[in-house]
């Protein structure tokens, strides 16, 4: 399919187009990576107006069972989803399991919905390196719902935070132990906890938690519009949705009508940026072997005692600047 082709079909809502348009983007190789510069160009005035929302929790706690009957909801609502599971690639194989389709199988069969998992391939924090673009893409694509997953370890929290506009972390309601896991920098972050599997006997302990979490948030002060929720619900059950689906166009109102909106959107392409100065800056570096090698000579000059970091840092720094 020519590249222009691909991007009107993108753009006219194609699903089969969009699949290939964020394979494209994933290629690493570098007759691909042009053209992929190219798509996004054409793509970009058409992107943008969709809700962004990141999901994120410890492993086990349901996000994926928790994302297909939100999905579902929101679909009923008359919104068309996107969502981007990322899942995480092995350190040694380098192979990923990509099995969100069938723990999505009803929202997967939807055709207002669309779900792309993506491997991290070692990517810092959990999200796959081109998750932006892939955001992107969905919107252009018509998808006004966008769902980030991440697999919640690591840095993924603070990494998705930085592209969406809601950031939801989901909790277990565990019994004498209901701040399990949870730490002051996610607390920070987090728009809405969701305490998931609040059901049958787990249902009080659910309802405990839910005082726990909300009386730890507001020992934290925040200066935003926006004081963070602590909800419950059900997947297995499908309770607690609405209430859910209700408090996010809420937090979208408000912070739209605060300027939070508008002012976490430049934030977002202003780091946006910087992510993609530092990923053409390494392929440069790792295709330029003469100066791979200079590079390596100051590295090793280091390891050697033979010059300082501070000392080989400069050098380095001057190697690109003269090259």
């Amino acid at each position: 399919m020519k590249l222009q082709d691909l991007s009107n079909k993108v753009i006219s809502g194609n699903r089969r187009a969009l699949a290939k348009a964020i394979t494209l983007i994933e290629s690493t190789l570098d007759s691909d990576r042009t053209e992929a510069h190219t798509l996004m160009k054409e793509i970009l005035p058409h992107a943008g107006k969709a809700l962004r929302i990141g999901i994120s929790g410890i492993p086990g706690v349901g996000k994926s069972s928790f994302i297909e009957v939100l999905g579902l909801e929101l679909i009923k609502k008359g919104h068309k989803v996107a969502v981007l599971a990322v899942d995480p690639s092995s350190p040694i194989s380098g192979g990923s399991i990509l099995g969100d389709k069938t723990r999505m199988e009803e929202l997967s069969q939807n055709d207002s919905a669309f779900i792309r998992p993506s491997p991290t391939t070692g990517s810092l924090g959990g999200v796959a390196a081109k998750t932006r673009e892939s955001i992107y893409l969905c919107e252009a694509n018509g998808y006004d719902i966008v769902l980030i997953e991440t697999v919640g370890v690591g840095q993924s929290e603070y990494e998705v935070a930085s592209m969406v506009d809601l950031f939801m972390v989901l909790m277990v309601p565990n019994a004498g132990d209901e701040l399990q896991g949870i730490k002051k920098g996610i607390i920070e972050l987090s728009d809405m906890l969701i305490i998931n599997k609040a059901d049958g006997d787990t249902l009080v302990l659910a309802e405990n938690a839910r005082t726990q979490y909300q009386n730890a948030l507001h020992i934290i002060k925040k200066d935003k519009f926006w004081s963070p929720l602590v909800l419950t619900c059900s997947s297995l059950q499908k309770t607690g949705l609405p209430k859910i689906i209700d408090s996010i166009f809420d937090f979208q109102n408000e912070s739209k009508k605060s300027g939070f909106f508008e002012d976490n959107r430049k934030r977002q392409i202003q780091r946006w940026l910087k992510s993609l100065f530092q990923s053409e800056l390494d392929h440069y570096i790792k295709n330029d072997l003469e100066l791979k090698k200079k590079l390596t000579s100051s590295e090793t000059k280091v390891v050697n005692g033979e010059i300082s970091a501070s000392q080989g840092a400069k050098e380095m720094l001057n190697y690109l600047l003269n090259h």
